[in-house]
């Protein structure tokens, strides 16, 4: 295993600042691949056999990401909004899987690890680096069910909306009355009043000779009505 300041160095730089999120996520990861075996940083065939799942959008998933080197792209890095500091780690070869959970009660004894901080923050960065695992973590052996379509490869199905005519991948449509709809069409989508929206830089590439402005809804207003659109 590569030193644990080591890892925590390199996994701060790239999420941009220490904090005990981080922390508690190079930890949770170095558990993990402990749990199953795997080296940190990964051998690539041991890479190729992991999936982890994180269940928060916080410092601490940034860290086990880094960490473990997983990515959503490569689809080894599963994103569950549960909104728990918890991660678990999936070996594809023999199906064993760890879910790992930042204790609460670790936040709470932070300050009897180091009594003479009296800063909280400053108390936790300190204290989360000594406490042992069994006070900073529990371990669940768990079972993850996982289809061809959670894999990493190539798209294994892809599916047109009958509505809206987008592609869905990997068995992500749903279905209603028999027949494909991507999630938006379907009523489940993050966003709402959708509507396409054209603008003079849509002809800009990177092989465009004049620098990209960006997108600016007041310039398209102003462009449409010196057009004369209503």
């Amino acid at each position: 295993m590569k030193a644990f300041e080591e890892l925590l160095s390199e996994s701060a730089a790239a999420h941009g600042h220490l904090c005990p999120g981080q922390i508690v996520g190079v930890r949770m990861a170095l558990l993990g691949m402990r749990l199953l075996g795997f080296d940190l940083p990964c051998t690539l065939p041991q890479l190729k056999k992991l999936i982890v799942f994180v269940e928060m959008d916080r410092c601490t998933g940034d860290a086990v990401a880094h960490t473990t080197g997983v990515k959503l792209g490569r689809r080894s890095l599963k994103f569950v909004d549960y909104g728990i500091m918890a991660a678990t780690f999936v070996n594809l070869e023999n199906g064993k899987a760890f879910r790992v959970i930042s204790t609460e009660e670790s936040r709470d004894l932070a300050q009897i690890y180091v009594p003479l901080e009296t800063d909280k923050r400053q108390a936790q960065l300190a204290a989360y680096r000594l406490m042992p695992d069994r006070v900073l973590f529990r371990v669940q052996e768990v079972q993850v069910d996982l289809s061809p379509f959670d894999l990493p490869g190539p798209t294994r199905r892809k599916a047109a909306c009958v509505q809206c005519g987008q592609v869905v991948r990997d068995h992500r449509e749903v279905v209603i009355g028999g027949l494909p709809y991507c999630r938006p069409c379907a009523g489940e989508g993050y966003f709402r009043g959708a509507r396409e929206v054209v603008w003079e830089d849509m002809d800009w590439s990177p092989r465009s000779p004049r620098p990209q402005e960006g997108f600016s809804p007041l310039r398209q207003e102003r462009a449409a009505a010196s057009r004369g659109a209503p």
